[in-house]
C-alpha cells in the first residue's frame, strides 16, 4: 500500500505538468473514471471467483437489486465521504492551511475511536499512546514551513472552519470503519462488495464532476487533457482501492493510518532527494522520528481485538483479528 502511494504521488505531481492540446485533465473525471475502473475490475474477478458469467450475473442481481437495503447499507459511506469532501472545503474557505493540516491530523484517533465503539475493537493504552503519538507526527511532517503565530489568517469564521475540520475527521473516520465492517462480513465476497462501493462512488463522482467543473466539461469536453500517463494514474487509483478494500478486510483502519502516515514520511524524502522539491527541516525530523516511535510502539502494545456482527442467519463468528 505504501509502495503504491508513492508511486501514484509522484504519477499525479508529473501528470499536472503536462498539456494536451493545451488543457490539463481534469481531477473530478480522473476520480470518477477511477470509481469506473473499479466497477468493471470487481465484476471481471467476481467472475473468477464464481467461475461461471451467468452466476455472477445472478449474484449481482440477487445482491444488489433483490436486497436493496444492502445497497442502501453500502451506499452510506459513499454519502458520508462526499460530506467529508464538502466539509474539508468549507474548513479551507475559514482557516489558514497550517490549522487545518494540524486539526485534519485527528481523523486517526476518530478512526480508533469508531473502531472501538462500532467494531468492539479493544485498545490497550500503549496504543492510545502510539495512536497520540502518530497523530502528532503527522501533523508536525504536514506544517507548512515557517508556520507560527504571526501565520497570515484567512478573512472568515475560524471557529465554523474548525468545527467544519473536525466534522470531517469524524465522517472520515466513520466511513472507513463502516467499510471495514461490510467488508468483514464473512457471508459476501469482497468483490462483491468492492463493486457495490464502487458503483454508487461513480454516480456520486460523475454528479461532482458536473458540479464542480460542469462549464470547463461543456466547453473542452470530458475527456479534456488525458494521455496515457492519465490513463495509467486512472487505474493506479483504481487498483489503490481494490488494496485499500483487501488491507480493511484482512487487517483494519488503524494499520491503514499507520501505512498512511509512513507513505507521508517517504513521499516527503522522495521530493527531497529525487525531485528537490522539499527541503527537510527540524520539524521534519522530529516529525519522522515520533511516526517511526509509534510504529514501534503499537506493535509492541497488547494485542487488540475485534469482532465483527455475523448475519444473523449465519452462525459463523468472526475470530478475533490482532491489529
Amino acid at each position: 500500500m505504501v509502495a503504491h502511494s508513492i508511486v501514484i504521488i509522484s504519477a499525479v505531481r508529473a501528470s499536472r505538468k503536462i498539456a494536451v492540446d493545451g488543457k490539463v485533465y481534469l481531477n473530478t473525471t480522473a476520480v470518477f473514471f477511477a470509481e469506473v475502473v473499479k466497477v468493471v475490475l470487481s465484476f471481471l474477478l467476481l467472475w473468477r471467483e464464481k467461475g461461471s458469467f451467468l452466476q455472477t450475473c445472478s449474484a449481482v442481481h440477487m445482491q444488489l437489486i433483490m436486497r436493496p437495503q444492502e445497497t442502501l447499507k453500502v451506499s452510506v459511506p459513499s454519502l458520508l465521504y462526499t460530506v467529508q469532501t464538502n466539509l474539508l472545503f468549507i474548513s479551507l474557505s475559514h482557516i489558514n492551511i497550517a490549522v487545518y493540516q494540524v486539526t485534519y491530523q485527528a481523523k486517526t484517533l476518530t478512526t480508533a475511536l469508531f473502531s472501538v465503539l462500532i467494531l468492539r475493537k479493544q485498545l490497550g493504552p500503549i496504543k492510545w499512546v502510539a495512536l497520540v503519538l502518530l497523530t502528532g507526527g503527522v501533523a508536525i511532517i504536514q506544517l507548512p514551513p515557517g508556520a507560527n503565530s504571526s501565520t497570515k489568517r484567512v478573512q472568515g469564521n475560524e471557529m465554523l472552519g474548525v468545527a467544519a475540520v473536525l466534522c470531517a475527521c469524524m465522517t472520515s473516520g466513520l466511513a472507513g470503519v463502516s467499510i471495514e465492517y461490510l467488508l468483514k462480513q464473512n457471508d459476501i465476497s469482497i468483490w462483491m462488495r468492492n463493486l457495490q462501493l464502487a458503483i454508487p462512488g461513480a454516480v456520486l463522482a460523475f454528479i461532482c464532476a458536473y458540479v464542480k467543473d460542469g462549464k470547463v466539461i461543456r466547453e473542452s469536453g470530458f475527456l479534456q487533457g488525458y494521455s496515457p500517463l492519465v490513463w495509467g494514474i486512472v487505474l493506479l487509483h483504481a487498483a489503490g482501492g481494490m488494496i485499500i478494500a483487501s488491507v480493511l478486510k484482512y487487517a483494519d483502519n488503524i494499520l491503514k493510518c499507520f501505512g498512511n502516515a509512513l507513505t507521508v514520511v517517504l513521499c516527503c524524502a522522495v521530493s527531497a532527494g529525487i525531485q528537490k522539491e522539499f527541503v527537510p527541516d527540524g520539524g521534519f525530523g522530529l516529525g519522522t522520528l515520533l511516526v517511526l516511535f509509534s510504529v514501534y510502539l503499537y506493535s509492541i502494545g497488547v494485542p487488540s481485538c475485534s469482532w465483527v456482527k455475523v448475519p444473523k442467519h449465519s452462525a459463523k463468528k468472526t475470530a478475533p483479528m490482532d491489529a
